[in-house]
């Protein structure tokens, strides 16, 4: 049954093709009147007929190579530790794009041709990337082994290519025609549009591209991986050779995995993106983006100071909010005016948090206030810490009010983290922000504390900084069933000129006595996110954490 549609799909592309490509009848001349002739306006005389049959042929070989590609054009080869997947693609602009996942993507504009190389990085190979752990002095040889395998990887894919091409024109055009001199002749004219393209390539081939890649995904906010290109020769191979070094530091990236604490997310667990103090830096957005899907985030958590001043001219900014592909809490923070709150709240993704509100989102329950002081001209607030304080108390009320309607709240959000202090025993979990700076914070009465530093990196203000301020994100796992929070992730990119990445796993400390019968892990070390006037009874120490530096090329 469902062969039925797609063959009559086929052959109504097929009849249009053959009215495109083949002649129609001409009519018998009258009498007394000139052979070949074409009347006024007549569009299919002899004159015009060859046009439409070379259109007709160009159309059957670009879509049949097209397709042939799309079929046979690819090839698996491994290069260095990685398995690999390239493919030519029909491009209006060539070039080549390198795929790392999950890490993301980096464009070149290496060449000019109808044609693009992706190269797709499928995977670390865990056997030959084990040997190289073993034998670290096999580092130092690896970039010539990846340029083998590049080169012979290239000269499989050509000649598969061909194939692909001359396949694919004469299989369609055996299907239009039916006629094997004409299909024979559209494949011919496809491995000479190939080579044509190959030749335009190799004519405008920009072996010094790799100099200003395109970057996405993640690392978009660490070329580094790519390594110091400018250090290099710049000679034909240098294209090679820094493909060499993005497949040595990115191995370099994956094996420091293997310090990392023991936990792997149930494919249930709750993923939580906390961010925090924006501060109309635009770069945000697409950092946050870029988290939400690597990490494949449920539920993005945002602890205020968005904007800088809190006006209506600054609202256009919160625009890209709607495109970040998961539900966005925000509270208010002491640079987000009311005006910027009711702008927040018209979008259909945003659940806006204060006087103690909760809402479920993401199979969660979460409850927040905003910042009881609006200060865009960065003063001092009305009131200071007393005033944070009572709000504090306030949302406290809330969230015992919700526990004994039978709805405890399992996350709650405020901006000041005095005002997240006042929470402790009402809630397993709050979250803050203000400080630019993280703090991890195991209170009194139970309720872990987590303030977020800067995910914009200070905003535009950081500028006048002497030095750039970094940006901070975390990912929290939670727990599906129980909704506490089994492990966290700290992103760490380097601020405004810098290009330095970090990766930290953490373990709360119930978790890891829970593990450590069955898995030794190393005595926990301080994390220097952590205050240095919290007391050791409330010292992120009881969390181990493995940081995941870019690697230096």
């Amino acid at each position: 049954m469902v062969r039925v549609p797609f063959r009559a799909a086929a052959d109504r592309v097929r009849h249009r093709l053959i009215q495109l490509v083949r002649p129609k009848p001409r009519p018998r001349t009258p009498a007394g009147s000139r052979t070949g002739t074409a009347a006024p306006g007549d569009l299919t005389g002899p004159a015009r007929r060859p046009y439409l049959r070379a259109l007709g042929m160009l159309a059957v070989v670009v879509l049949g190579a097209w397709l042939g590609l799309l079929a046979v054009g690819s090839i698996h080869t491994p290069v260095g530790p990685m398995d690999t997947n390239m493919t030519l693609r029909p491009s209006l602009t060539g070039g080549s794009k390198i795929n790392v996942s999950p890490l993301g993507a980096l464009e070149l504009d290496s060449h000019t041709a109808p044609l693009r190389l992706d190269v797709d990085v499928d995977r670390l190979d865990p056997e030959r990337s084990q040997a190289l752990v073993d034998r670290p002095e096999r580092f130092s040889s690896l970039q010539d082994e990846v340029t083998r395998d590049v080169a012979a990887g290239t000269r499989e894919l050509a000649v598969r290519s061909c194939v692909a091409v001359v396949s694919g024109a004469t299989a369609l055009g055996l299907a239009v025609y039916r006629r094997p001199r004409r299909a024979l002749a559209a494949g011919g004219l496809a491995l000479t549009l190939l080579a044509a393209s190959g030749v335009s390539a190799y004519a405008t081939w920009n072996p010094k591209s790799v100099l200003e890649p395109k970057f996405s995904g993640l690392l978009s906010s660490a070329p580094s991986l790519v390594g110091d290109a400018r250090s290099i020769v710049t000679e034909f191979d240098i294209y090679q050779q820094e493909l060499a070094r993005l497949v040595t530091n990115v191995t370099k990236l994956y094996d420091a995995t293997s310090t990392l604490p023991v936990y792997q997310p149930d494919p249930g667990t709750i993923r939580v993106l906390h961010v925090s103090d924006i501060h109309l830096n635009p770069a945000a957005w697409h950092i946050i983006a870029s988290l939400v899907e690597q990490y494949e985030i449920d539920v993005i958590v945002d602890s205020g100071d968005t904007m800088d001043h809190g006006s209506a001219a600054e609202n256009g900014f919160l625009d890209p909010i709607r495109d970040l592909g998961a539900p966005y809490v925000w509270v208010r923070g002491n640079h987000d005016s009311p005006v910027t709150q009711a702008y927040l709240k018209k979008f259909k993704n945003v659940r806006v948090l204060d006087d103690g509100k909760a809402v479920n989102v993401g199979g969660l329950r979460i409850a927040g206030t905003g910042d009881v002081s609006f200060t865009p001209d960065r003063t001092a607030p009305v009131g200071g810490k007393a005033a944070a304080q009572l709000e504090g108390a306030r949302l406290a009320s809330a969230l015992r009010d919700q526990e004994h309607a039978g709805t405890p709240v399992d996350i709650a959000v405020a901006h000041d983290p005095n005002t997240a202090r006042e929470t402790d025993g009402t809630v397993p979990l709050v979250l803050s922000g203000h400080l630019h700076r993280r703090i991890n914070e195991q209170l009194k009465l139970g309720t872990r504390l987590k303030v977020e530093g800067s995910t914009g990196g200070g905003g535009l203000r950081a500028v006048q900084n002497e030095k750039p301020e970094k940006v901070h994100a975390s990912v929290l796992y939670m727990d599906r069933s129980t909704r506490r929070l089994q492990a966290w992730d700290e992103i760490t990119l380097g601020g405004l000129g810098l290009t330095t990445a970090e990766v930290g796993r953490h373990l709360p400390e119930e978790n890891l006595k829970k593990d450590s019968p069955t898995s030794p892990t190393p005595s926990p070390s301080p994390s220097p996110s952590s205050s240095p006037a919290s007391p050791p009874a409330s010292s992120p120490s009881p969390t181990r954490s493995a940081a995941r530096p870019t690697p230096s090329p």
